[in-house]
């Protein structure tokens, strides 16, 4: 009993003894993770180089585009077909995916061999041969008929310039046919599918095995974004940003690059770490210089590796008491296959005797022991050196997303990595240490080369037939220059009717005589309070306005909250509190008792009879107090004024926030003469000719009108332009039927257009993988202030996909897209739709005034107009093309109501006193 556990001490002791002297002699093949880490960043800096235009040409790594945009979702279904051709042998598949809930795939394939004359004859003949098989296929399918989809994985170095078009770079493995070179291997095939007229296919995409790869596992796993083979050769492909890849033109969205990574170290960054057994094995290759990591890493030329050690070794007199037999020297007759087999945990050193024996060799147990240990040393040097590699390109995609934790899957296929006992696990060791911080799955691809070229094919059809799916829903929304001029026309009109006399009562336009008949001239001087109430918040503001030289504005304001209490109650507890605030800011000011002229904007819905009358029609915006409404809102405030017995003031004027914005920016500009607010709502005003304006008495001069044009379209001349997206949207509201025109331009709505749009396009699955998650369902999550953000061209997709996290919508990189386009769409109907009121504004102003040609400008003001990077620009180049006969020019406006209220004021007084003197 003691003496077989003393020869079992023994022998374990003696086996290390054996490895440890191996390993000293391998020491150069044993990488550590300092090495291995220093590999991985090498190898970052050489994928940056393949992508760089300028550095491209130059770089080892080649980083190819494919020209494939998007993985699976699942949703892919249809029946396609496959063509692989890598080898001496091609096979045609066909592939029927389906989605009926339960994602399945079915295949049949045939294969066919390439006998060895065509392999060397004419490109012609051997492309002829391929769609004869394909007929042959098809016939036996009884599917000729059909014209189906075909993804043909071809499995050549090909420089690929669309996703059905690739130009062979050269031939390998055997192959020599004459003029294919340089040209495109799928009109080729087209054109002997052509010329034999019995069947007809669709060339949807060719195909790189190793995209085939990650395609067939993104089917499976939604988060597969890499492809990696190990077997003969080796080479990898992942999801890359379209922003860095600078070989193909646009920035949206991301693209598979297959990134030949067999090449890497050809320009000499390996050098430090191959061995002499490396370079002895690069020497008796066919392609010397070339695939110096491949070489390293696969299945090729890992049993050669082997080989060459132990012939050393036996030179050495360390193994086979110094005897090399006649096998052992013979280049390739230690076999990839066999370092699987004497790895194997049981039967490895009786699996190593065999082998050795078999070689003419009389193996003794320590060299069974030490071909065991070398077959580990090289086998684990591969994995480690792909795991190196591999951790570079998931750090990659882990920065290119902004990632603390990346959890992602890595599709593998290859003989290596699928038959070698231990590889695929010390492969994931080697990426779980040089990437702590990330959650991998490797997972194992079933037939990436025949499976995976058809699932290109059913994603690029999937993404065409969504593409014509949602530009259908969103045609309506996009308006041609005849539908905008129309639009114009129709505001025209409703303008015409609102001025008008008998017609005033119906219209929808109201086009209300604000009784400000003049803009600022410059002269105008003195101290004015105004009082700007709107909203929850009221602030009182005393504007300083100065002439001559030392012309300008100086201004001081103070906010005061409007309580809920007082909003609801009555109407003399709101006043009494405006002149309490008042009365307050006159003190804060040091102030009291002086009688100042105060202009007052009340942004709520008002009749004006007089600059300094406004009857208030009704209460807007939450609020609700008794007693005001059909009241003089100038005589409620002077009555609370006069209760308080504190100071007096002279009311000169009750002002709208439109006004507002056009006096404000009037005084900077004399041309300004038209008013415009873009932000929750929407409105203008202008200067209208007296004559026109029937409602007020008198014929001379202007006077600004306040169109409050929001409402246009209320009367249905609008509706042949509303969709069923603004129908929703309206139907909603607080106020249904109401407003239309500005629930179609407004910021308060444009965001819930959006959200109503994307609901469709998911319900339709179109988005989100039809997914409509409970957020999404919620009125009002899609603020308008995140259109803003997601059209500003410096935010990445990335951003876009952070908003739409946040409110809780789990995307991929093409749903970033598709919201990216749905904004944008909504954003520029609004700006277009906008600028047809203004073209219609300002070309009336020129036929009042009898011009060929009108010089105007346009005072804006708007959260809408000043935050969205693109409404202001496409709102100016509609009001130029359905207004070529005015130069408009549009001035932002700081705050309208405030200064605009006291500018009012100040132009009444410089007037009234005019009229005095």
């Amino acid at each position: 009993m003691i003496a077989s556990h003393l020869l079992a001490y023994f022998f374990t002791e003696l086996n290390h003894d054996q490895a440890q002297k191996i390993d000293k002699y391998l020491y150069h093949m044993r990488l550590s993770e300092e090495t291995l880490q220093e590999v991985s960043q090498r190898f970052g800096r050489e994928m940056e180089k393949g992508l760089g235009a300028d550095t491209n040409p130059t770089a080892s790594v080649k980083m190819l585009p494919t020209f494939v945009r998007s993985t699976p979702d699942g949703t892919e279904d249809g029946d396609f077909l496959a063509l692989d051709l890598g080898g001496t042998n091609f096979r045609v598949l066909r592939v029927k995916v389906s989605d009926n809930g339960l994602q399945k795939v079915e295949m049949e394939n045939q294969i066919y061999a390439i006998p060895e004359e065509l392999m060397r004859g004419s490109g012609v003949q051997l492309f002829d041969h391929i769609a004869e098989c394909l007929a042959n296929f098809m016939e036996k399918l009884k599917i000729k008929d059909k014209k189906l989809p075909l993804g043909f994985t071809f499995s050549f170095p090909c420089h690929q310039t669309k996703l059905d078009e690739s130009i062979l770079v050269t031939w390998t493995k055997g192959f020599k046919c004459s003029s294919v070179e340089g040209k495109d291997v799928v009109s080729m095939l087209r054109k002997s599918i052509k010329k034999r007229g019995d069947f007809d296919i669709d060339i949807v995409a060719v195909v790189n095995d190793t995209v085939g790869t990650m395609m067939t596992c993104g089917y499976d796993d939604h988060n597969c974004e890499v492809g990696l083979i190990v077997g003969t050769g080796t080479n990898a492909c992942y999801m890359e940003e379209m922003r860095h890849i600078d070989l193909v033109e646009g920035d949206e969205g991301r693209m598979c690059i297959n990134m030949e990574w067999g090449a890497f170290g050809d320009d000499g960054v390996l050098n430090d770490i191959r061995t002499e057994f490396d370079r002895e094995i690069d020497m008796g290759s066919l392609n010397p210089g070339k695939q110096l990591f491949e070489k390293m890493i696969s299945g090729m030329y890992m049993g050669e590796l082997v080989r060459l050690i132990l012939v050393k070794m036996a030179k050495e007199g360390l193994l086979f008491g110094g005897k090399l037999t006649p096998d052992l020297l013979t280049t390739g007759h230690f076999e990839t296959r066999y370092v699987s087999a004497i790895e194997k945990e049981k039967e490895g050193l009786q699996k190593a005797h065999e082998i050795l024996t078999k070689l003419g060799l009389e193996p003794s147990h320590e060299d069974c022991v030490a071909t065991h240990r070398i077959c580990q040393i090289v086998s684990t040097r591969s994995a480690n050196l792909c795991g190196a590699t591999l951790a570079a390109v998931l750090r990659r995609i882990k920065e290119n997303k902004g990632l603390d934790r990346l959890r992602s899957t890595v599709g593998v296929d290859g003989s290596v990595y699928k038959k070698h006992p231990h590889f695929a696990r010390r492969l994931h060791k080697t990426v779980r240490k040089l990437l702590p911080d990330c959650e991998i799955r490797f997972v194992r691809s079933e037939d990436g080369s025949g499976k995976g070229a058809a699932m290109v094919t059913a994603v690029a059809y999937r993404l065409a037939a969504q593409h014509k799916a949602r530009q259908k829903i969103l045609e309506a929304l996009k308006l041609s220059h005849e539908q905008l001029l129309e639009v114009k026309q129709r505001m025209r009109i409703e303008m015409e009717k609102g001025l008008g006399k008998e017609t005033h009562t119906e219209a929808t336009v109201k086009m209300l005589p604000t009784y400000v008949c003049s803009t600022p001239d410059g002269t105008e001087k003195g101290d004015f309070l105004a009082l700007d109430l709107g909203g929850t918040n009221f602030r009182v503001l005393l504007v300083r306005v100065r002439n001559g030289m030392r012309r300008g504005v100086e201004m001081h304001n103070k906010i005061y909250s409007i309580p809920v209490e007082i909003m609801q109650g009555t109407g003399e507890e709101l006043f009494d509190h405006i002149v309490h605030c008042i009365s307050d800011f006159l003190e804060y000011m040091g102030m009291k008792g002086v009688s100042l002229p105060l202009g007052f904007t009340f942004s709520f819905p008002c009749q004006q009879n007089n600059l300094d009358e406004g009857i208030l029609l009704k209460w807007t915006k939450g609020f609700k107090a008794t007693g005001c409404e059909g009241e003089d809102v100038v005589n409620l405030l002077k009555e609370a004024i006069h209760r308080r017995e504190e100071f007096d003031l002279d009311v000169v004027a009750v002002v709208n926030d439109t006004v507002g914005t056009m006096m404000t920016c009037g005084y900077e500009d004399p041309y300004c003469e038209v008013g415009l607010i873009v932000g929750t709502g929407s409105n203008a005003c202008y200067m209208e000719e007296m004559r026109n304006v029937e409602l007020v008495e008198g014929e001379e001069g202007r006077m600004c009108v306040n169109m409050e044009w929001g409402a246009f379209g209320d009367n249905g001349c609008l509706d042949d332009i509303r969709t069923e997206f603004d129908l929703a949207v309206d139907e909603l509201s607080l106020n249904p039927g109401k407003q239309r025109f500005e629930k179609m331009i407004s910021g308060m709505y444009l965001g819930e257009i959006v959200r109503n749009i994307l609901m469709d396009f998911t319900k339709r699955g179109l988005l989100f993988r039809g997914r409509i998650s409970e957020r999404l369902k919620t009125r009002g999550i899609f603020e308008t202030k995140f259109l803003s953000q997601i059209e500003s061209d410096c935010l990445a997709l990335l951003q876009v996909r952070s908003i739409l996290q946040h409110l809780g919508l789990e995307t991929t990189c093409d749903d970033s897209i598709i919201v990216k386009e749905v904004c944008t769409v909504v954003a520029r109907r609004a700006a277009q739709l906008c600028g047809a009121g203004m073209a219609a504004v300002v070309d009336k102003i020129r036929e009042n005034r009898g011009l060929d040609f009108l010089k105007v400008t346009v005072g804006v003001d708007g959260t809408l107009y000043k935050l969205h990077p693109h409404f202001s620009t496409v709102m100016h180049e509609t009001v130029k093309q359905l207004s070529p006969k005015c130069e408009v020019t549009f001035l932002q406006s700081e705050d309208g109501s405030g200064k605009g209220a006291a500018l009012i004021t100040a132009v009444a007084c410089r007037i009234r006193e005019a009229g005095q003197r």
